[in-house]
């Protein structure tokens, strides 16, 4: 993700989130107009911040908070401080999960949203585990594509995001497809053109029945970052309804 450089490490958070929403609204008002006019949702990456970090960007009005690791995910959201300063807090949960860690996983309070499923061995693993929780909502969750095709990335390949969409919305009742993820490669040149890696997230849903769908409407969350100023730290992906922007680095205190 991109560190910001421009925004003092001493800038108080409330600004600082003003700052970043700030141009995340000017970057939506230039994007193109065949894009839908759907309003972004900034998810705070908080790994490694502390309680009194996350209580202070809440109280600023910080709702949605990412984090990459399971076991501090639960300790945090398990935080006393947390659980009666931040009653509406929503957790996104946006590292890899490997299937042993499922079960943890799970058991986090106020988890909204589980954005990297990216087999169907896992997606059933987190299926049944969400049932035996006895929730009686069902648990979001974003399927994790591989656009760049690098090693270093998690996800599938696109030719196999269908098939796992299918299987999530046939065999998955616990479960709830709200969306595409990616992280395309970093450094692309946005004045040679929109980045591809999110262009084939595009194409893929363009050209499917289910990308077509009442539900399944895909929105780059960082494929945003063809329409986002490349200043904006942020991850791809898309949320039904709702196009979503990580920022990490532009908040104080290394917020990462």
């Amino acid at each position: 993700m991109w560190r910001a450089s421009s925004m003092s490490a001493d800038l108080g958070i409330g600004l600082a989130l003003r700052a970043v929403n700030e141009r995340v609204q000017q970057a939506v008002a230039r994007r193109p107009q065949d894009l839908p006019a759907i309003q972004p949702r900034l998810v705070a990456v908080s790994k490694t911040k502390p309680v009194e970090m996350v209580i202070e960007a809440y109280n600023h009005g910080q709702r949605t908070f990412g984090e990459n690791y399971v076991q501090e995910l639960l300790e945090k959201a398990s935080n006393p401080k947390i659980l009666s300063s931040c009653p509406d807090i929503k957790w996104h949960f946006i590292g890899h999960l490997q299937k042993q860690n499922v079960n943890k996983l799970m058991a986090v309070p106020n988890l909204s949203v589980l954005e990297t499923v990216s087999s169907v061995k896992l997606a059933e693993r987190v299926n049944s585990s969400w049932q035996k929780k006895g929730s009686p909502e069902r648990l979001k969750v974003m399927v994790q594509v591989n656009t760049s095709g690098e090693d270093s990335k998690h996800g599938l390949p696109p030719s196999e995001m269908i098939a796992l969409v299918e299987h999530l919305n046939a065999k998955c009742p616990s479960l709830e497809f709200v969306g595409l993820m990616t992280i395309g490669r970093f450094g692309h040149d946005l004045s040679q053109g929109p980045n591809p890696d999110f262009q084939i997230m595009r194409n893929v849903n363009s050209e499917s029945k289910v990308g077509r769908s009442d539900h399944f409407r895909t929105h780059e969350k960082a494929g945003m970052k063809q329409v986002l100023s490349s200043r904006v730290p942020v991850r791809c992906c898309g949320r039904c309804g709702r196009s979503c922007v990580k920022s990490c680095r532009s908040l104080p205190g290394r917020w990462s």
